[in-house]
């Protein structure tokens, strides 16, 4: 069997880890869970780490099960978080997770009879109809307060770094937490839970209340991978215009793509290992390479491509490509044309954008492009001069002619069009 800790840790995918877990993941086939909030109905790039994780496991023979927040999701926990959360209803709840499923059903085997094949489950499943004197009773009477205050994420909120203090809810969350593992060890089997390092108090909750409750013999173990950030120590995975998510229609695959591919040489060699499946070897090989001539920026692009062929297919790297060709190389009419409007859009997001209305088309080029208030070329005089010697495009085709009339064929999804003035100067026009 392959081991699960050590490909972690040639990874950097390990930061605090039980003692005693090697030893028993090497001996064991082991069920392992980790924990996902339910409260959108897509995962982003932050989740990915865990994800990975569960791969992993699996790979290594071992058997994941995703655990759904449908119950904690409701409340908060304070291991980083300053507000509480908002209480879903439960059809959203049940939306959301199957949206996550099937995102999640890329990375891992739900399907197959082996005997490590993944399973999800959901904590309001097993929460909902558990009062608050079952509780009382069967969790809160093992844990004592001393031992709950002093966990990290507690004392971070009592010594002020949230507005409103700590609520009785969020200091609740860590027993809820070791509920769910103390739950899934009785029912499923589950002796070991995965998380990020932010979790690591609520997760050892979780051993202590097994321990507690079924006795010291009882085997439960954890394991953390680190918090990824960027190299400059900023958030991983946020973009100035939000998170960067897993479903195509909050993210386009083509804005998906861009991120990996501008990531900073130090991510992209830290990346590559996290969010991959490429072997030591391979990787070693890249780095090498790229330490060549990181101009040629080999380990993002290699980054790029894998990820976004994992999230999404490779007929969407495919058309990422080409959507970057348009903007930065050579493309064609009809390689514009097959982009879906959401693409278009991301790929010119940062260029001008003029609006014309539908009773203008017919006009001239010269006429249509040439208004008042817009910088696309300084008089018709120029734009004639440019036209002639070829340096204007419309749809990424030669304009032959200044004044050739521009019309309801020439929109691009019925609605767009884009001029070329040069090399590098674009212009989109929006059809209202």
């Amino acid at each position: 069997m392959k081991n699960f800790v050590e490909e972690l840790k040639w990874r950097g995918m390990l930061a605090q880890i039980m003692p005693g877990t090697e030893e028993y993941l090497m001996k064991n086939m082991v069920s392992a869970y980790l924990g996902t909030d339910p409260t959108a109905d897509s995962l982003h790039i932050g989740h990915l780490c865990g994800i990975m994780m569960l791969r992993h496991l699996q790979r290594c023979g071992h058997k994941p099960y995703l655990l759904v927040g449908g119950a904690t999701g409701m409340i908060g926990d304070p291991s980083g978080k300053s507000q509480e959360r908002n209480l879903l209803d439960p059809e959203t709840l049940y939306h959301n997770q199957e949206a996550i499923k099937k995102q999640v059903a890329k990375f891992l085997d739900f399907d197959s009879n082996d005997p490590n094949r993944a399973e999800l489950v959901n904590n309001y499943d097993w929460m909902k109809d558990f009062t608050f004197l079952d509780f009382a009773r069967t969790v809160g009477k093992h844990i004592t307060v001393n031992y709950m205050m002093a966990k990290d994420s507690v004392q971070k909120r009592l010594n002020g770094e949230a507005r409103d203090g700590l609520s009785f809810t969020e200091f609740t969350y860590q027993l809820l937490q070791g509920y769910d593992f103390l739950y899934q060890y009785q029912h499923y089997g589950v002796r070991l839970q995965l998380g990020g390092n932010d979790q690591w108090g609520n997760m050892t909750t979780g051993t202590e209340l097994i321990r507690r409750t079924l006795g010291n013999e009882a085997e439960a173990y954890c394991l953390t991978c680190p918090l990824i950030t960027k190299a400059d120590g900023k958030k991983f995975g946020k973009t100035e215009s939000g998170n960067v998510w897993l479903d195509r229609n909050r993210t386009t695959p083509y804005a998906f793509y861009q991120f990996w591919l501008n990531v900073s040489d130090d991510d992209a060699e830290r990346y590559i290992k996290i969010f991959t499946d490429l072997d030591k070897e391979t990787i070693d090989a890249l780095v090498a390479e790229h330490s060549q001539d990181p101009g040629r920026r080999v380990l993002q692009k290699r980054l790029a491509e894998e990820v976004t062929v994992m999230v999404h297919s490779q007929e969407d790297l495919d058309m990422a490509i080409a959507a970057s060709n348009i903007l930065f190389g050579k493309a064609t009419k009809e390689q514009l044309a097959q982009l879906n409007e959401a693409t278009l859009n991301d790929v010119f997001k940062d260029v001008p954008h003029y609006e014309l209305s539908q009773s203008e088309l017919g006009g001239k080029a010269i006429d249509l492009f040439c208004q008042d208030g817009w910088d696309i070329f300084p008089s018709k005089g120029e734009m004639r001069k440019m036209v002639k010697g070829g340096g204007v495009s419309l749809n990424k085709e030669k304009l032959a002619e200044f004044d050739r009339p521009v019309t309801a064929d020439d929109l691009i999804d019925g609605k767009y069009l884009l001029v070329q003035r040069g090399k590098k100067n674009y212009y989109l026009i929006t059809i209202k």
